[in-house]
């Protein structure tokens, strides 16, 4: 526990749904956190998200007053990258592609302090090939969280080729912090969680594609039929079905096996801007449930 005297500013880049949870997550346990995006729009949602979701914890008891009121005024919001250079680890939580996320590495690395340890939140890239933009692979690990980060148990911790004993130590005694059960896998794509999670979602989609049984029917069979507290397509909603289809492209390319091809009604949902909950339609339709929120064909 030594390591996380250094650990006293947090970085996160990306403030959609998984980079607020991962700062809300940090701020509510202490440390000092900057989020940044460079679209101002997310910014302002996730600052509202962020305090309705504290103020939600504080009304049910399950976050004291004093802690709620000191993680919001731990939060900084910027569109400047520079405002990261002060960060001991900085999380990236921004889309699953490995181009723009190594361009993002390779500008944090010019700007950061050369102790602070460089964490991807990616679901199935190579941190090794993360690590290739930096001139600190040592450094670089990845660090998965489940989804939503503030109430998800697990957090899943990645070691590139060059992924010193150190900054591991250090990255899980974090999350340990942060109240997580770790797991650790190898860097493989996909690694355990999406390695697992992403073949049952796709086959879903398959029994749904090849008219085996109705959406409704294929949900409930698994959530009564093996205990799954979320069916697969509809879980594929919550997650984002343009993030399914990323994985499971990563996944093929990685491992080499067609069975990991994205289904073709889950390409037609993705090229038709229907990438779930976020949109107010997926695989089900929200509209109703979120207030008539109206999908857009922009992906």
């Amino acid at each position: 526990m030594a390591e996380m005297k250094r650990f006293k500013t947090i970085g996160v880049v990306g403030s959609g749904q998984m980079g607020s949870g991962i700062a809300q997550l940090a701020a509510t346990h202490g440390f000092d956190v900057w989020v940044l995006d460079t679209d101002q729009d997310a910014l302002s949602k996730a600052t509202k998200s962020i305090s309705s979701s504290v103020q939600r914890l504080v009304s049910k008891g399950q976050l004291s007053q004093a802690v709620g009121k000191d993680a919001l005024e731990r939060l900084w919001f910027t569109s400047n990258l520079e405002k990261l250079s002060s960060a001991d680890i900085i999380i990236e939580a921004i889309v699953e592609s490995e181009d723009v996320k190594k361009k993002l590495f390779l500008e944090l690395d010019k700007i950061t302090k050369s102790s602070a340890i460089l964490a991807s939140n990616t679901s199935s890239i190579s941190i090794t090939r993360l690590a290739s933009a930096t001139s600190r692979p040592h450094q670089v690990i990845g660090m998965h969280f489940m989804n939503p980060p503030p109430i998800m148990k697990l957090v899943e911790i990645v070691r590139g080729a060059d992924t010193s004993d150190e900054t591991s130590d250090a990255t899980k005694a974090l999350a340990e912090r942060f109240g997580k059960t770790v797991i650790c896998s190898r860097d493989f794509a996909g690694f355990v969680v999406n390695r697992i999670l992403m073949p049952m979602i796709n086959e879903a989609f398959f029994a749904l594609y090849t008219g085996v049984a109705t959406k409704e029917d294929i949900d409930a069979g698994m959530k009564l039929g093996t205990n799954h507290p979320m069916g697969p397509l509809e879980l594929a909603d919550f997650i984002g079905l343009d993030v399914c289809v990323s994985i499971l492209k990563v996944l093929h390319a990685g491992l080499g096996d067609n069975k990991y091809a994205p289904c073709p009604i889950l390409v037609q949902y993705v090229d038709a801007g229907r990438l779930g909950r976020k949109r107010g339609i997926g695989v089900y339709d929200y509209r109703q449930m979120l207030g008539s929120v109206k999908p857009s064909p922009k992906l």
